[in-house]
């Protein structure tokens, strides 16, 4: 008798995928490391920490079919852990901008409940996806930017940002510098 693949589905009350399967940490050189996981149609937040028990660092929120994050020229002969984190959240139409020099000032009406945050999402010229810029906590309803040269002509979106589960941790310790 062969045995069957277990598949588990969680559906969580914000909406989010489940937790990242095989979620992996490859060290590419001494001093880099690659993290890769399987597309559940969420953007993830991706975190370090030098012990397993944290403190944990944001690296990055990456947009959505995102599959992997090159952690490069680390502090050799050191641990580090990761995870990631899915999130999802729909799109605001309630976002206004003013612009003065180049800074935007961004604006909404706070209409959720138990979310996470909102995130602040820019689509450069060119730029074929949105990819996240600024993330708040909950209830904020004002979020000002300083635009960086070629975004002045750029798009912006808001979403209502909820988590899902955690995944596991992964670990890589670097190597010696060459």
């Amino acid at each position: 008798m062969s045995a069957k693949p277990l598949v588990l589905v969680a559906l969580l009350a914000a909406g989010c995928a489940a937790a990242p399967p095989s979620f992996t940490a490859t060290l590419t050189s001494p001093t880099d490391v690659v993290l890769t996981w399987p597309d559940d149609d969420a953007g993830h937040r991706v975190e370090y920490a030098n012990d397993p028990a944290g403190p944990w660092t944001t690296l990055r929120f990456l947009p959505a079919h995102t599959t992997s994050y090159h952690h490069p020229d680390l502090i050799p002969e050191t641990p580090f852990y990761y995870r990631v984190q899915p999130f999802t959240g729909p799109v605001s139409t309630d976002l206004r901008a003013v612009t003065s020099g180049d800074t935007v000032t961004f604006t909404w009406t706070d209409r959720a409940s138990g979310e996470a945050g909102y995130l602040v999402e820019i689509r450069r010229p060119g730029a074929p996806d949105f990819d996240p810029v600024e993330v708040t906590d909950p209830d904020t309803t004002t979020c000002a930017l300083s635009l960086l040269p070629g975004e002045e002509n750029s798009a912006f979106r808001l979403r209502t940002l909820h988590y899902g589960p955690l995944s596991p941790v992964v670990h890589q310790t670097t190597g010696k510098e060459r």
